[in-house]
């Protein structure tokens, strides 16, 4: 195939997806992992003394469209992948992880940024060119730069299985995901579940040509059957199926998958000459590390178990008298919570969802980007797309410049993975007095219309959309002049801020009334609804709390110490979670093996940081609530101080600026009322 042929080979500024075919991909890795050595070779071979300019700066910009390529055909493998692209991806993985060793693991290279690091006091550099020269030199000898050359062939080895490994992780959970149904055929194993939700059951059997409906385990299907589906057996055998994704006797299972990646981590790690992989991933994060990670997390467990623990008894209680449940399982969680909510404040998301009509959710997200920052969100129709359901928008600051293009992907399908997730097709930079802009994307999870109704949000996906715009403006507003220090390539403990924070208007009703409509009558959400909200807003929240510091306390007892005696997955996960454990365990479910997050995500030894940044977005949201909700002068501020900043300072000077002083987490315990009345 000549390149010319080749869409991925020629230069584009948006995706062209509709060009793209899946034979290209190959070719395209091949040729761009070429063309770039050629790049790197330049580099090298420069007979210059090293310098800041042609050393450093040259290696930031090289493989732009290899980056470009990579970002396009792993972002399909997440949200429209099939058999074929999967393929592709498994040879794809270990060619792109030997690459990137080749450029980490050359002599020749190191030696010229080692020789501009070393000089890096006598250079006169910019706040952010010193951090790139930091993050360059870090990136190889964090990576093995100055191994011996046996070592560094056994880190290439590493690299190359994880590669291989963790997609293997990932298309199995897939696999299961997609694999599982429940067919019902008598409608009285409906009861309580709400009509909006049947009809998407009788949907999705419909598209499988089958009579009657079907529950998936995709969460916009399996969520709502969980929560109001009154056959406590059904709910016993969907959540049973979930937890047992990948811990089957089949060829799917992936807990030999799990102890490799792990023990291929640790043993990367301690070539590196680091004691665990979580010394090596905490290094550059916030927390620095695993000793202050597991003291943070098992602080916050003292302060919220003892909340969780009354609600849990307080649940229990409640299943007792309602249904004379003796004892509480994980599959009377979300049913009985979502009942006691409706008794204590009269509020369910039944009674929510007309208000919460995905369009007019949607641009509520915009109303308030375009309050708090000035800017215009305008949907096109000519922008490439790789499936029908993506929407496209035009992002114009107040300056009517066009600053992104914005991708949004909402509802679920075959080849798409479970959750919501922000990414990006193109990142941003200055090069040659030019700020290329980005383009971003939104990925979701959200009910497909149906006859009768448009999609109709809970309360809860509400603040998943907000979440994931939060991370989209992150991108959306980057302004840097390097690519590797752009939009979300911060420290993994702070990308979670401009998120978190983002949800915090979902509360208010200031912001509510903007796009809170009845989808039939028009009519803006009463406000005893949105007082309800703000009132159960902590509801079980203890619960939620010990739940997310669980998972980060598993994280860290997989990448904390080191895992070469462990045999048993799910003997280690039953100890890793003793301490916070509320529910019986269920021998048969298993949370590892379907951990996306930290075996096949970017999370390894980070999940934590969903709470810490829960520390920064509290206290920040203060700020705004002292002045103002839209005030656009704190509005300002965050797009200089955090969000167009990226990776260029170390965030807590970033969050400094902003805030002008250091979180308190005093904030994060009040709003989430795991603070004893007796100490208010």
């Amino acid at each position: 195939m000549s390149n010319i042929q080749n869409p991925l080979l020629e230069a584009f500024d948006l995706a062209p997806f509709s060009k793209i075919k899946n034979e290209d991909f190959l070719p395209a890795f091949r040729f761009l992992i070429e063309q770039t050595k050629l790049e790197i070779n330049e580099i090298t071979s420069n007979t210059e003394l090293p310098s800041f300019t042609n050393t450093i700066e040259a290696l930031e910009y090289s493989g732009e469209q290899l980056d470009r390529v990579s970002s396009i055909f792993f972002n399909l493998n997440s949200a429209e992948t099939n058999a074929e692209i999967q393929k592709i991806a498994q040879e794809v993985s270990p060619m792109l992880s030997e690459f990137g060793n080749d450029i980490t693991l050359n002599i020749d290279l190191f030696q010229r940024i080692k020789i501009v690091y070393d000089q890096k006091d006598s250079l006169i550099l910019t706040t952010e060119q010193m951090t790139l020269l930091d993050k360059t030199y870090k990136s190889f000898s964090r990576n093995g730069a100055n191994l011996l050359d046996e070592k560094k062939e056994i880190l290439r080895e590493i690299d190359k299985e994880l590669s291989t490994l963790k997609l293997k992780f990932g298309e199995n959970v897939l696999a299961e995901t997609n694999a599982y149904e429940m067919h019902i055929t008598d409608e009285d194993d409906l009861k309580g579940l709400p009509e909006g939700e049947k009809d998407a059951a009788a949907q999705i059997a419909k598209s499988k040509g089958k009579d009657g409906w079907i529950i998936t385990l995709a969460y916009p299907s399996y969520i709502p059957f969980m929560k109001y589906a009154d056959n406590r057996d059904l709910r016993k055998k969907l959540a049973l199926a979930a937890g047992a994704q990948c811990f089957k006797n089949n060829e799917f299972n992936n807990e030999e998958i799990v102890l490799k990646i792990t023990k291929r981590r640790f043993e990367r790690a301690k070539l590196l000459g680091y004691k665990t992989h979580s010394h090596f991933v905490l290094e550059e994060r916030m927390a620095a590390t695993p000793e202050k990670v597991i003291a943070f997390l098992n602080d916050l467990l003292d302060k919220a178990k003892p909340f969780a623990q009354k609600e849990f008894d307080q649940l229990e209680d409640f299943a007792k008298d309602l249904d004379g449940i003796d004892h509480l399982e994980k599959w009377d969680s979300a049913y009985y919570s979502e009942k006691l909510k409706n008794k204590l404040f009269n509020l369910d998301d039944e009674k929510l969802k007309p208000y919460f009509q995905l369009e007019n959710v949607i641009e509520g997200a915009f109303i308030v980007a375009n309050k708090l920052f000035g800017l215009t969100f305008k949907q096109v129709t000519s922008i490439d797309t790789y499936h029908p359901d993506v929407k496209t928008y035009e992002v114009y600051n107040m300056n009517e410049q066009l600053i992104s293009i914005f991708y949004a992907d909402f509802h679920p399908r075959e080849g798409k993975r479970n959750g919501a997730w922000m990414t990006s097709f193109k990142g941003q930079k200055y090069q040659n007095e030019k700020n290329d802009r980005p383009h971003i994307s939104n990925v979701c999870n959200f009910t497909k219309p149906t006859n009768s109704k448009p999609s109709l949000l809970t309360f809860g996906e509400v603040t998943t959309l907000f979440h994931e715009f939060g991370h989209g403006l992150h991108g959306m507003l980057a302004n840097t002049i390097y690519p590797s220090l752009s939009g979300t390539s911060v420290y993994w403990d702070f990308v979670e801020l401009p998120s978190q924070v983002f949800e915090n208007w979902c509360y208010e009703k200031e912001c509510l009334d903007l796009f809170a409509k009845h989808y039939e009558t028009g009519a803006t959400i009463p406000m005893e609804y949105v007082q309800k909200i703000k009132e159960s807003a902590s509801f079980l929240e203890g619960m939620a709390t010990v739940r997310q510091i669980s998972l980060g306390l598993l994280d860290m007892s997989w990448h904390g110490s080191d895992p070469s005696a462990i045999v048993n997955v799910k003997n280690h996960e039953i100890e890793a979670l003793e301490k916070t454990k509320l529910f019986p365990d269920v021998y048969e479910n298993c949370t590892s093996v379907s951990f996306s997050h930290i075996f096949p995500g970017g999370y390894s030894s980070g999940y934590y940081s969903y709470k810490w940044a829960e520390v920064l977005d509290a206290d920040a949201f203060e700020y705004f609530k002292e002045n103002g909700i839209f005030n656009p002068t704190i509005g300002a501020s965050f797009v200089e101080n955090i969000l167009s900043k990226g990776g260029t300072e170390h965030p807590m000077i970033l969050y400094k600026r902003f805030r002008g002083q250091e979180p308190k987490p005093e904030a994060l315990l009040k709003r989430a009322g795991l603070v004893s009345s007796e100490k208010n």
